[in-house]
């Protein structure tokens, strides 16, 4: 029998609910603040971990270097003109997104 944690378990659903959206579609959430950049120096699925389990010193560490951030107004431009492509998912309030161009081949996000 495998031991699965809870952790494992969060992890996994978040990756099930963790899927592919254009900017387009995002725009509503950066207009009502929401919008959550994960660099892709980060794994998109480990910072919706530490945030679904409210792990303040690790989001802390991500937001202090950059690499998570409210999305910016000239982010935000840029994507529109290009109606870039993301990872996406939620983890109310926020909805978290990675552009699809800067994910690691190693972010076993699918």
């Amino acid at each position: 029998m495998t031991d699965i944690s809870d952790v494992d378990l969060l992890r996994a659903n978040i990756n099930n609910e963790t899927s592919q959206i254009k900017w387009h579609e995002l725009q509503r959430f950066f207009a009502g603040g929401w919008l959550i950049y994960v660099s892709g120096q980060s794994n998109l699925l480990d910072v919706a971990v530490a945030f679904s389990l409210d792990n303040k010193d690790e989001v802390s560490r991500w937001l202090t270097s950059g690499e998570v951030a409210k999305v910016s107004d000239q982010q935000a431009k840029k994507w529109h003109q290009e109606d870039a492509l993301f990872w996406s998912t939620v983890v109310k309030p926020w909805v978290l997104i990675q552009p699809v161009a800067e994910t690691p081949s190693d972010n076993n996000i699918h």
